[in-house]
């Protein structure tokens, strides 16, 4: 049975965490900073499942598993929340500029 070596299974995570940390630092709008937090979070959950995958005989181990499937619902909770503020700062003071909100405080 050939598999994928888990360098390069970290490899992969890590380059995403890494694209979703340049999203997170470089942009100013809101919705995006959003997608980069949830980029970052799928790259951690791609390099637990692929450590996981190499703990367990057969398959993935479930303790991997289950901090994934958690991962993601909070995860999916933490984006509904965020958006729907965004979305309140939108209607409230029309842009969705990071630096704008910052000088609209005062």
């Amino acid at each position: 049975m050939s598999s994928i070596p888990i360098t390069f299974q970290l490899g992969v995570a890590f380059s995403i965490f890494i694209i979703g940390l340049y999203i997170l630092l470089a942009k100013k709008n809101i919705l995006r900073i959003i997608l980069g937090i949830e980029t970052m979070l799928s790259g951690c959950n791609i390099a637990i499942i692929s450590i996981g995958s190499r703990l367990a005989q057969n398959g993935v181990d479930p303790l991997a598993q289950s901090i994934v499937i958690i991962s993601i619902a909070i995860g999916a909770g933490v984006v509904a929340l965020a958006v729907s503020l965004s979305v309140l700062a939108y209607r409230r003071f029309g842009t969705l500029d990071i630096t704008k909100l910052s000088e609209l405080r005062g």
